[in-house]
C-alpha cells in the first residue's frame, strides 16, 4: 500500500473506535465506487449531504482504498494518521488509488467495470517498544497488524491483510524495510520505530 505521508474480511479494531456495522460498510464501498464514476466523467469530487451520515462516518479516522482487477493489486492509498472525516478519507483515497499510486498507471474509465474496491478502516497506530529483533517478532500478530516502520525521513507500512503474502515474520519485515528505502534489516535495530495498528477490512461483492 502507498502512504500519503508516501469477502467480509474483518481484522478487529481496538475498542477506541466503534465496529462499523454492515450498513455503513455497504455505504462506504458504494461511495467509493460512486466517487470514482463522478471522478471519470466529470474530473470532479463527488458532493454529499453529510448532514443524514452516523456518528461513525463523521469521525476523523485514517482509512485505505484498495483497487484489484480481477484479483490483482490495481492501486492502493491512504491515511495511516487520522486525517479527516472517515467518508472524506474514502472520497479522497478512492481518487488517490486510481490516479496517484506511482507504482501503476493511471486506471482508465474503461477498467472500472473490472475494479473491484476493498477498504481498510484504522485505529490509530500505537508505537510498540521492542529490545532486539527477536523480542520485536515475538510481539506482532499476523494478520492482526498492521506494521509502520520509521527511521528517519524514512518510512512505510503494511496493512494487516499483507501478511497473507509472506510465510514468515521475519520476511514480512524484511520486505517492509525494503519498500522503505531501508536495509533489509533494519527491524532488528532498536533505533527503528515500530507502530502497529489495527484494520475493519470489507470489500465489494
Amino acid at each position: 500500500a502507498s502512504i500519503l505521508f508516501y469477502e467480509e474480511k474483518k481484522e478487529s479494531l481496538t475498542k477506541k473506535e466503534k465496529e462499523l456495522s454492515n450498513e455503513e460498510k455497504d455505504f462506504l464501498l458504494s461511495l467509493a465506487r460512486k466517487t470514482l464514476d463522478e471522478y471519470y466523467k466529470t474530473g470532479k469530487k463527488i458532493n454529499i449531504n453529510k448532514d443524514p451520515l452516523t456518528e461513525n462516518l463523521l469521525n476523523v479516522q485514517g482509512c485505505f482504498v484498495t483497487l484489484k482487477k480481477h484479483g490483482a493489486l490495481r492501486g492502493c492509498i491512504g491515511h495511516i494518521l487520522p486525517q479527516e472525516e472517515l467518508y472524506k478519507c474514502i472520497i479522497d483515497n478512492a481518487i488517490n488509488a486510481a490516479i496517484n499510486d506511482r507504482r501503476f498507471d493511471p486506471v482508465k474509465e474503461e477498467e472500472l467495470k473490472d475494479i473491484e474496491i476493498d477498504i481498510s478502516v484504522l485505529s490509530v497506530p500505537e508505537k510498540l517498544s521492542f529490545s532486539s529483533g527477536d523480542d520485536l517478532l515475538d510481539k506482532l500478530r499476523p494478520s492482526v497488524d498492521g506494521v509502520v516502520l520509521k527511521q528517519g525521513f524514512y518510512q512505510s507500512t503494511y496493512l494487516p491483510q499483507v501478511w497473507e503474502q509472506f510465510s514468515s515474520k521475519e520476511q514480512f519485515l524484511s520486505s517492509l524495510c525494503g519498500k522503505g528505502g531501508l536495509d533489509s534489516d533494519c527491524w532488528k535495530d532498536t533505533k527503528t520505530e515500530v507502530l502497529t495498528y489495527q484494520a475493519d477490512v470489507f470489500e465489494e461483492h
